[in-house]
C-alpha cells in the first residue's frame, strides 16, 4: 500500500507513547492498521525532559507498530501539552481593498496569518490560531462569513502558545527518531476530535483529558472552541501520594490503583484488606482499601477542583454560556473507579466517559477503543484530515495543469489559475515554518 492512503498519530506522553497507523474506509470511519506503545521514559508532565530516552520510546513505538500493520512509518502528526501551553484571545481586523467582491478563503487566511504576527512573550511562539466568529462590516456573530459581501472583515480568535524550547525538542526527537514532523496540535484539541460529538460541541461541553502527568481541558460552546488549558497534574501524582502513603514501590502502587483504586472512599468496607509481598525478604504489608480510597479520593478533588476553576473562569455559571452537554472525561486517567460520580458530586455537571470509537470502523480493536488512546486517534484523524486537504489542492492543481494546456494563448486564463491555485492551510504553512526553524536550529 502507498504512503498516500494511511497516516500515522504519534501520542508522546508522559506515562505511555502509542504510534497508531490508521486510513479512511470508504464509509468515512477510520480503520486501524497497526498500533505500538512503549513506556515512555524521557516525559516529564507533557514536557521532553531526556531526549535520548524519548527518542528510544519513540523508535520501540514506531517499531511496534511497523511490526504489527507491516507498513512504513514516514511522517507523524504529534501531540503538544505540558504547563507551559497557555490561552489567550485576541481580535483582528482586515480592510478589503474592494467591498463589491465576494470574501473568500484568501481573505480569512490573511486575516489569520495577521495574528501569526502578534508579538509573544520572549521564548514563546504561537501554535494554534482559531477563529471564533467573525464581524462583517459591523454585523456580528457571523460563522461563516465566506460568500458575503464588506469592506471590513473582523474576527475574535482563541489563540494558543508554547514555549519554543519545547516545540523544538519534540521535533529534534521525531527528526532524530528517523522520523518526519507532519503537524504539531495541542493535544486536547486531538482528544475532542476523537471522543466528542459535534451536538455536545454545539450544546456545550468540557472535555477533561486525565493523562500520567497532565490534565487538559477543551471547553467548546456553540460548535467552537472557547478555552483551552493545562493543568500539570494528572494520574501519577495520585499513584506518587499512594507510593509515600502506603510506603511501598511505585510499581505496586500503580497496580493497586488500577486494581483496586476508587475515588470513592465511602465504597469500600473496613474489613478490605489487601496484602502486599515485601521486598527481598521483608514481611508483606497489609493496605486497607479505605485507607486507599482514601488517599486517591484526596488527590482527585484537588485536580477536579482545578478542572472546575477553568471551567468558571470560561465564565460556565452565566446563561449564555452554560456547558448544557456537562463533562466528558478520557485519557488513562478516566478509568479510575467511580470518577464519575464523584465529578458529577464536585462539579454538579453531567458527566459520561469518552471512549475514541465514535469515529472508528467497526471491526477495531477493542484496546484502542479504550480512553487511553484518545489523543493518539484524535492525532490520526488530525493527520489524515491534512492528507485529505492536500489530495484535494493536488486534483484541483491537476485539473487547472490540463486547462492551461488547452487554452495556451489564453491570457485570462493564465490569471485565473494563478487566483486559483490553492492555497495552503494556514497550518501548513505554520508546520513548514516549524520546519525551516528546526533545520536552522540543528
Amino acid at each position: 500500500m502507498e504512503q498516500g492512503n494511511y497516516s500515522v498519530g504519534l501520542d508522546i506522553g508522559t506515562t505511555k507513547i502509542v504510534a497508531i497507523i490508521g486510513r479512511e474506509n470508504e464509509y468515512g470511519k477510520i480503520e486501524i492498521l497497526g498500533t505500538g506503545r512503549s513506556k515512555s521514559l524521557g516525559v516529564h508532565r507533557g514536557v521532553v525532559n531526556n531526549i535520548t530516552q524519548t527518542i528510544s520510546s519513540i523508535q520501540q513505538a514506531v517499531e511496534q507498530a511497523e511490526l504489527n500493520s507491516g507498513l512504513k512509518i514516514g511522517s507523524v502528526v504529534v501531540g503538544i501539552a505540558g504547563q507551559h501551553i497557555r490561552s489567550l484571545h485576541h481580535s483582528d481586523y482586515i480592510t478589503r481593498p474592494n467591498s463589491e467582491e465576494v470574501i473568500d478563503n484568501e481573505d480569512l487566511d490573511k486575516l489569520c496569518n495577521q495574528v501569526y504576527k502578534l508579538v509573544m512573550l520572549p521564548g514563546e511562539e504561537i501554535i494554534h490560531v482559531l477563529p471564533q466568529e467573525y464581524k462583517v462590516d459591523g454585523q456580528s456573530e457571523i460563522k461563516e462569513p465566506v460568500g458575503m459581501y464588506g469592506g471590513r472583515l473582523e474576527a475574535n480568535f482563541h489563540v494558543v502558545v508554547g514555549q519554543v524550547s519545547s516545540i523544538k525538542n519534540i521535533g529534534r526527537c521525531i527528526k532524530s527518531a528517523g522520523l518526519d514532523l507532519g503537524n504539531i496540535t495541542l493535544e486536547p484539541l486531538a482528544s475532542a476530535d476523537a471522543v466528542l460529538s459535534q451536538e455536545e460541541k454545539e450544546a456545550g461541553v468540557a472535555l477533561i483529558d486525565i493523562g500520567g502527568g497532565t490534565t487538559d481541558l477543551a471547553i467548546f460552546k456553540d460548535g467552537i472552541i472557547r478555552h483551552t488549558s493545562v493543568i500539570p497534574f494528572g494520574g501519577n501524582v495520585i499513584t506518587e501520594d499512594i507510593k509515600e502513603g502506603c510506603s511501598i514501590i511505585e510499581k505496586q502502587a500503580e497496580l493497586l490503583k488500577i486494581k483496586f483504586g476508587s475515588a470513592w472512599p465511602g465504597e469500600n468496607k473496613d474489613n478490605e484488606i489487601v496484602s502486599i509481598p515485601g521486598l527481598r525478604g521483608r514481611e508483606p504489608k497489609e493496605i486497607t482499601l479505605k485507607n486507599l480510597s482514601k488517599i486517591i479520593h484526596a488527590r482527585v478533588v484537588e485536580i477536579v477542583e482545578q478542572v472546575y476553576v477553568e471551567i468558571k473562569n470560561y465564565g460556565h455559571e452565566e446563561q449564555k454560556k452554560k456547558l448544557i452537554a456537562g463533562i466528558v472525561l478520557t485519557g488513562g486517567g478516566s478509568q479510575l473507579k467511580h470518577l464519575k460520580q464523584l465529578v458529577e458530586y464536585i462539579t454538579g455537571m453531567d458527566t459520561r466517559i469518552g471512549y475514541p470509537n465514535e469515529h472508528l470502523a467497526g471491526d477495531s480493536d477493542e484496546e484502542v477503543a479504550s480512553p487511553l488512546y484518545a489523543t493518539a486517534v484524535g492525532l490520526l484523524m488530525n493527520s489524515l484530515e491534512a492528507k485529505k486537504k492536500n489530495r484535494i489542492v493536488d486534483q484541483e492543481e491537476m485539473h487547472e495543469e490540463e486547462v492551461l494546456v488547452g487554452q495556451e494563448h489564453d491570457m485570462e486564463a493564465k490569471t485565473n489559475v494563478a487566483s486559483h491555485t490553492e492555497r495552503k492551510s494556514i497550518f501548513d504553512k505554520w508546520s513548514e515554518k516549524l520546519k525551516d526553524f528546526l533545520d536552522n536550529a540543528e
